[in-house]
């Protein structure tokens, strides 16, 4: 992980977290899309921050309707 990311996540993002791989990532979104109103801005910023495609939140188990309602945020 990039000092970039990795001070970002220091920032708080995520404070519980100092080193963060892009599969742990993906993983706790697809966690915290199925409660989306309570993790709604950890959700934007993870998947902003590591540049996640629809593609793999999807093959990590996300539901197709929660993905594309990130149509806006997700890279294709």
């Amino acid at each position: 992980m990039g000092k970039a990311k990795r001070r970002s996540l220091h920032l708080g993002i995520n404070n519980q977290i100092s080193n963060l791989s892009r599969e742990d990532a993906v993983e706790r979104v697809v966690s915290m899309l199925k409660n989306p109103d309570e993790y709604k801005n950890d959700v934007y910023n993870l998947v902003t921050l590591f540049g996640m495609s629809a593609e793999e939140l999807l093959e990590a188990g996300a539901a197709y309707e929660t993905v594309m309602s990130l149509k806006g945020i997700v890279m294709e």
